[in-house]
Formats: C-alpha cells, structure tokens, sequence
C-alpha cells in the first residue's frame, strides 16, 4: 500500500521520517518524496546485515541514513543523526522479497536443502534449527500453537522430537516441510500450505518479533513529535491484534483508521502476497502524559 502510506505520513510536511523496516528500501523511495526538497532527514534501520550492506555499496539521496538494528533502536539511530524525535515513522511487518529469495535463510519453502535458519540477523541468536534442537516437546508444541496458530502443533511438535530421538534432527526447510505434511491433513481448496504456519511460528519464536513490536508501541510516542504518526502494515493476526490494542489502549495515540486498511485488487494481482495486509495508522496526542497523570 505504497500510495496510502505516503499519503497518511506525508500530509503534514514531515522533516523527519523513519521506516523502521527498510528492506528493499521501496517505501523509503517514495517517502523522500515527501520531504522538503534537498532537506529533511529518512531514518531507516533493517535487522539484516545484507541490507546495510547493499546500501553502503549504492548511490542513493543524502537525506537516507540506514542503520542496521531492529526498529526497537530507533531512539540510538535518531540520536547518531543529532536528532530527537521523528513526525512520521512506518513498521512494514512482512518479508522482503530479497529475504525469500536468499537460497541460504530459510524463509522459502522451495530452497528445501537451506538451513531452517529463518532468523532476520544471521549473526544474532540461535536458528530455529538449533532452538528445535534442545527444546521440549511442549514448549515446541505451544509456540507452534500460539504463533501459528495451528491446530495440530501437538503432532508437529511429536514427530520434531521423535526424529531428534533417531538422530535424524531437523535440520533443513525439506525436513519441517516433510514433518508438517505427514502431520498436517491438507485443506481442501490447498489455499494454505501445511508448513506454513509452523513457519510463521518459528520465525516469530527465533526473532522475537511480538515483543519487539510490543515494546516499540510502548515506546514510539516518546520518540514522535506532537501530531506526528506512525503507521503499521501488519500480515497475520497476532500482529494485528497488538497493533489494533495498543493504539486503541494507549491515551498517547489517537486512531486514524477505524478499520485496518486493506490494499486494492489491483495492488494484491501484481503483488499477490500483499492480499493479508492490513494497514492502521495513529497519531501522536499532545499533552497526553499530562492528561493522564491529571485524571489520576
């Protein structure tokens, strides 16, 4: 939904704008269109070092600094640019293709002999290979359940453990696209594949990605101006449903869409993978903090 975020982020002629998810750096393009022109400043921070990478190796606008870090560090990448807040910043919570792509990551379930890595930062943390590896069958049933949203995690999580036991661990996309198949009864219409949600589980589980959406919400409105916004394009429910919460919950944020925005049938023909988006916006309450200590 490239035209409605920068509509929402740009209508208030915005000085400083962070896309706390830069990954191809698509939305940042659009977005230093609506800074003044030949000033203004676009933050953009990405987890993955191959990012920050192929932007140190290009060209590109002065005003774009990318950081590589999880959004969460926002505040340490504004303060390097001697700056303090932002007026407008955008989450895009999916996966970038150049991520799906990457034969060695794990994201996509047709590179089988990858290793089930799925981690945003190669160089951070444990895999979901090595998180399967020493984890019981419980804790490997509920996270399936809890971020996948999947009915049969308990069987999942059964055969995961029982080929640990035969030493035949799993290891590679092939291995948990083979577990989820054998346990998992394919829908009738086949609009879902049977891995699918296991995967989205283990991503979530490797790279912390609620908490870190969780904490950001908790903290953005300290680092965006008055009347500033911040938008949020999220792709499965439990993203959502902390997003819908927290700006509904918090005085600091007032909601600018109502009902999540959705992106139009000709977006979702050319880019079938944006059909789960959904887009909300809020903005930043002034005085808030003030009103809120004044009601107690």
């Amino acid at each position: 939904m490239p035209t409605e975020i920068v509509q929402w982020l740009g209508d208030r002629s915005p000085r400083v704008i962070v896309d706390g998810t830069y990954g191809g750096g698509g939305h940042s393009a659009l977005l230093l269109n609506a800074l003044p022109p030949g000033k203004g400043h676009l933050v953009g921070l990405d987890r993955d070092p191959a990012v920050s990478e192929r932007v140190e190796s290009e060209s590109h606008d002065p005003r774009l600094n990318v950081f590589l870090g999880s959004y969460e560090q926002v505040p340490k990448a504004l303060a390097a640019l001697d700056l303090t807040k932002a007026d407008g910043a955008l989450l895009d919570l999916g996966l970038s293709s150049d991520q799906l792509a990457d034969p060695h990551r794990g994201f996509s379930f047709t590179r089988g002999s990858a290793e089930l890595d799925l981690r945003f930062d190669p160089e951070s943390g444990e895999s979901a290979a090595q998180w399967l590896a020493w984890h019981k069958e419980d804790e490997i049933a509920n996270a399936i359940y809890q971020y996948g949203e999947e009915r049969f995690s308990r069987r999942i999580a059964r055969e995961i453990v029982a080929r640990r036991r035969r030493e035949a661990a799993v290891k590679r996309v092939e291995d948990l696209v083979d577990v989820c198949k054998r346990c998992v009864p394919r829908s009738k219409n086949h609009d879902i594949h049977p891995a699918t949600r296991t995967f989205q589980a283990l991503r979530i589980v490797v790279n912390d990605e609620l908490g870190a959406l969780e904490r950001t919400l908790q903290s953005a409105p300290d680092w965006i101006t008055d009347h500033g916004r911040l938008a949020i394009i999220s792709f499965h429910s439990l993203e959502d449903r902390i997003v819908k919460n927290a700006f509904r919950d918090d005085p600091r944020w007032k909601v600018l869409t109502k009902k999540p925005l959705r992106p139009s049938d000709d977006e979702v023909n050319q880019n079938p993978r944006s059909r789960s988006a959904k887009l909300r916006v809020a903005e930043r309450v002034p005085n808030a903090e003030q009103q809120t200590t004044g009601s107690a």
